[in-house]
């Protein structure tokens, strides 16, 4: 991408070295950094952790022990940031997965057929994934990551944010000026605090609560399962009881993330002797059955953290110059759906976009930025929080008339794309955050839902005889670790 620091309408003064602060640095942070360094003199990422030097877990993303997807509309839009990051994944162990081809999945209304490639997922473990752009972005010039640094307030008013206030590992703490200030610190995001503080309006929040627990173990996987498909089972929201889960998916060095959830009341737990019983018990026992002869790597781990809570900050009236809020710090979804880091990918779009569009220095360059980061979160949200509410004990605002129609559509439609493929493509271009909800409303889908499925529903998984036959042999004695090879 060509350097374009030097836009007129930057500053009058051409020597003014021109700043950017991104908080937080992990994907949806350095990707941000990516974008600004083409825009700014220096890119500066506060870090509340130490960054690994390579695929390593990290501190403050818990969450990254369990199954991630990154569905083609977020890894189209890493790619349009970063090109080669695609190419950049696989060499490093990750599986570009054709959907439905590649995908074993039992939805609410029946099992998915395996048709020729719609969309596409990038599978790996998120660790992977991570530092793989990572090591893209912090080894330029101009960008430079403050590791083991809190974010202690945003500088600036009502009207425009000018830097930050941070404290370093030492306790000192420090100023930093900036034209832009992009707030990519996760989940744990103090923005609307920091903004209430300068004297912007209070943000309006939504929070959804299924109540729901995931659960995640590692597994060798069985010789010969490098091209394995993913495995899922989905749970079905319109059955009186807690919503279950189980995921298989296979992740680099010939290793199967497996990983399981449960909605208040039905929650996996960290007891190794109950993993796979849980997977057994879920609408289909195929994932149990699956991973029964693989060879656990790690102890079970269980994470609470998964209430969908959205912060509309696009309807904030004074919205300040000079602050934007991408990613998790804007919303955060059930882990199920895995839609958070495909819609942190298009909400970092969404600014280079505008950057190109308007320059840095535009009026009114936050707003449009914000507005257009909303339209991923939306579709985002209104996949996972149609269903989560309709759990047993959810917590969140009840769905109307109007949404009770849309979801007996829906549920019309998913059951059409179990076999008709026109309707399927539709589905997957949407979940994939390929294609805006909108697409499922179209004349000619809407007429195909009414007729529903072309073809009669598959009676179980579409797993060939070759797929079971390799997993179900128990594991030879004589089998080894390539790693340890």
């Amino acid at each position: 991408m060509s350097d374009q620091r030097d836009q007129s309408d930057l500053s009058s003064d051409p020597a003014r070295t021109r700043q950017a602060v991104v908080i937080g640095g992990g994907l949806a942070g350095m990707l941000a950094a990516a974008v600004l360094r083409d825009y700014v003199d220096e890119v500066t990422v506060v870090e509340r952790d130490a960054l690994p030097s390579g695929p390593q877990s990290r501190k403050g993303l818990p969450q990254a022990h369990h199954a991630h997807l990154l569905w083609s509309g977020g890894a189209r839009a890493c790619e349009a940031l970063l090109p080669g990051i695609t190419d950049r994944w696989l060499a490093a162990g990750a599986r570009r997965v054709a959907l439905p081809t590649g995908l074993v999945s039992m939805s609410a209304q029946g099992w998915f057929r395996r048709w020729p490639e719609m969309q596409y997922v990038i599978a790996c473990s998120r660790d992977l994934l991570d530092s793989v752009v990572r090591e893209e972005v912090i080894g330029h010039s101009r960008v430079t990551v403050l590791p083991r640094t809190e974010l202690l307030g945003l500088l600036g008013g009502a009207a425009r944010v000018t830097g930050v206030r941070v404290r370093s590992e030492d306790g000192g703490e420090r100023v930093i000026g900036a034209d832009l200030v992009v707030d990519a610190s996760g989940r744990g995001s103090r923005a609307p605090e920091w903004l209430r503080s300068l004297g912007v309006a209070k943000v309006d929040e939504a929070k959804v609560d299924s109540g729901l627990a995931y659960a995640s173990r590692i597994f060798r996987a069985p010789q010969g399962t490098e091209n394995y498909p993913i495995v899922n089972v989905q749970a079905d929201p319109g059955e009186p009881r807690p919503g279950q889960t189980a995921t298989i998916m296979p992740i680099e060095g010939r290793r199967w993330l497996v990983t399981l959830s449960g909605t208040r009341g039905g929650q996996p737990t960290s007891a190794v002797d109950a993993f796979e019983d849980f997977a057994r018990g879920v609408r289909h026992p195929v994932v149990g059955e699956l991973i029964a002869h693989a060879e656990p790597l790690t102890d079970v781990l269980v994470t609470h953290s998964t209430v969908n809570r959205r912060r509309y900050y696009e309807k904030v009236g004074n919205w300040p110059e000079g602050f934007v809020a991408i990613g998790d710090a804007v919303a955060t979804y059930n882990p199920v759906y895995g839609h958070g880091m495909s819609v942190a990918a298009q909400g970092v779009l969404a600014l280079r976009e505008a950057l190109e569009t308007r320059g840095l220095a535009s009026e009114g360059l936050a707003r449009r930025v914000q507005r257009a980061v909303a339209r991923p979160v939306s579709t985002a949200w209104d996949l996972a929080t149609g269903q989560d509410i309709l759990y047993p004990g959810a917590i969140g605002k009840q769905p109307g008339a109007a949404a009770n129609v849309l979801r007996q559509y829906v549920d019309r439609l998913m059951l059409a794309a179990t076999g008709r493929p026109m309707i399927a493509r539709a589905l997957f271009d949407v979940m994939t955050l390929s294609a805006p909800t909108t697409a499922l409303l179209k004349p000619e889908i809407i007429m195909a839902v009414m007729r529903g499925p072309k073809l009669p529903q598959l009676p179980g998984p579409p797993l060939t005889a070759e797929e079971l036959r390799i997993v179900k042999e128990p594991r030879s004695e004589l089998e080894t670790d390539p790693a340890e090879a």
